[in-house]
């Protein structure tokens, strides 16, 4: 008996996540993203830098030949290579990969390895967390729902920036630091979402007035986007339970509640699905 899996065996282990062995590679590799992306951190902190700075870069390049190796098994034993290759996995696979390679041309491009991130979304596979893929639907479908409102919203807010930045040029000027109304459409908005850097601030009365009345906006408009997705998702769940309510065989009472297994209304049990 060969001690070499056949290919697809090989494939089996690599893109499913159903068995022992599919899932101890996965997991290997999530630890190995991890591992790779806690150096890029440590290896932008300049005291640790000094000190493992080539201890670091072994381990980078350590961690950038097992991806590419992966990445390039990967395209072997893909039925559609191309189908892989241009896949929303295979594109992070790949840019996973370039910034260590980009390094040796231009400078720093090696932090942009924490892309690597992006591959630890396979988790959902490997740990079965599929279950909460209906919940993100549900908040997808919400936020669509929303969409229009949302624009309007953004719309408002940056009629009310311009409007705000407007003012604020005329009545403080460039002698107050307000130099252009960008730059104080900048302040409006640093201000209107609570923020509040300071690097601008008003410094006459009409001035500090609008300020004023700004900040005060401020708190019901940061309430507005929450309010409305709300609204949606608690609409969009009502449609759900309307969708799969059930109808009482005895009494024709409409059960919306799916996890219910007597009728409110005159205990008779419902059928199991």
């Amino acid at each position: 008996m060969s001690l070499i899996p056949s290919k697809n065996r090989l494939a089996h282990i690599v893109f499913e996540h159903d068995d022992k062995a599919s899932r101890a590679f996965d997991i290997t590799i999530l630890i190995l993203i991890l591992g790779s992306v806690i150096v890029v951190i440590l290896d932008s902190v300049s005291a640790i830098r000094m000190e493992y700075h080539a201890f670091f870069t072994v381990l980078e390049w350590t961690f950038t030949v097992l991806f590419t190796l992966e990445y390039l098994l990967r395209i072997w034993l893909s039925k559609r290579k191309l189908g892989y290759v241009l896949s929303f996995y295979g594109l992070v696979d790949l840019f996973a990969i370039v910034p260590t390679y980009l390094s040796l041309i231009l400078l720093n491009t090696q932090f942009l390895v924490v892309i690597r991130s992006l591959r630890l979304l396979r988790v959902i596979r490997v740990l079965k967390l599929g279950r909460y893929l209906n919940e993100a639907e549900f908040l997808k479908e919400a936020l669509k729902a929303s969409r229009a409102k949302i624009q309007i919203f953004i719309g408002s807010v940056l009629a009310i920036v311009l409007i705000a930045g407007t003012l604020m040029y005329i009545v403080e000027g460039p002698e107050n630091g307000f130099t252009s109304i960008p730059m104080s459409m900048y302040w409006a908005i640093v201000t209107l979402t609570t923020v509040g850097f300071g690097d601008i601030t008003p410094l006459t009365a009409f001035g500090k007035f609008l300020a004023s009345l700004i900040m005060l906006m401020g708190y019901g408009i940061i309430a507005v986007p929450t309010g409305i997705v709300t609204a949606e998702m608690a609409s969009v769940k009502n449609r759900i339970s309307m969708a799969n309510a059930r109808t009482c065989s005895n009494c024709n009472f409409i059960e919306s509640d799916l996890q219910a297994k007597f009728c409110k209304n005159c205990g008779e049990k419902f059928p199991e699905k």
